[in-house]
């Protein structure tokens, strides 16, 4: 059983290292910790448990899957709201004013000092960490396949969301389209491409970052947040869709299922 690691840092956290399975595991909506440094931002406890502050499940999800599919698990240790993760230091979303129908004080008129402070503390140790282990695993001759994990809300601005599974690609959607395909075949989830959002939301940068340079086979999953709302609902998820994965991957004929083995 792989060792479970900790980074030197706490905006970055890794799980299983030494797995040696085809798919590398990243959740960067995991946490809804504030750190001292950065205080609340000005947000009451509710909003800071809501999921404007994190992607609720997704890290229990991504872990059972990472346990799975003998895959790493690289999550993020604070609050998107402090810095989104899966948003460039240009992006006004990086640090967004308003998430949904919440003002975030703390992120107001933010001045260039502050933003690079925070790009320093937690954007960029994150991605750099996560590019480590991925050059780690192509050193090894084990190129992963970047599998990011999120969750989403079952209501946008008082409009009920059907789907339930929606797969995302950027610029290469062959395992996405994969992914699509097996859903449909072997569950009985409301699964689409590119729903609720599509790289057009900015919402790919972590694939578009960290695998496409790299030529490395990639799939943003974002789940409907009611449908993991319990550990053993995050549990059943994460049954559901680690053979998804699998078949997606071997039906994609991806490099990465010829290079690397159990």
């Amino acid at each position: 059983m792989a060792r479970a690691q900790e980074a030197g840092h706490d905006v970055v956290v890794t799980e299983n290292r030494e797995a040696c399975g085809p798919f590398l595991v990243v959740c960067e909506h995991a946490s809804n910790r504030f750190p001292a440094a950065f205080g609340t931002l000005g947000l009451s406890p509710q909003a800071r448990s809501a999921h404007i502050a994190w992607d609720p499940g997704a890290l229990g999800v991504a872990r059972r899957l990472a346990g799975l599919l003998d895959a790493p698990l690289v999550a993020a240790g604070v609050s998107r709201l402090v810095y989104d993760l899966n948003r460039p230091p240009h992006s006004a979303g990086a640090m967004t004013a308003r998430s949904e129908d919440y003002d975030i004080p703390g992120n107001l008129r933010l001045g260039a000092d502050e933003r690079l402070r925070r790009t320093e503390a937690i954007y960029l140790p994150f991605h750099a960490h996560l590019r480590a282990e991925i050059a780690r695993r192509l050193a090894a001759g084990l190129p992963p396949v970047i599998v990011a994990v999120h969750s989403f809300t079952p209501v946008w601005f008082g409009t009920p969301r059907a789907v339930e599974f929606g797969v995302i690609h950027d610029a290469d959607p062959a395992l996405a389209l994969a992914v699509v395909a097996e859903a449909k075949a072997r569950t009985r989830l409301d699964c689409r491409l590119n729903e609720p959002y599509s790289a057009a939301d900015e919402v790919t940068h972590t694939l578009r970052l960290q695998a496409t340079p790299y030529g490395l086979a990639n799939v943003m999953l974002e789940i409907r947040n009611d449908l993991i709302a319990t550990p053993e609902a995050e549990a059943a998820m994460a049954a559901t869709l680690a053979p998804v994965l699998e078949a997606a991957l071997a039906a994609a004929d991806a490099p990465q299922m010829k290079k690397a083995s159990h």
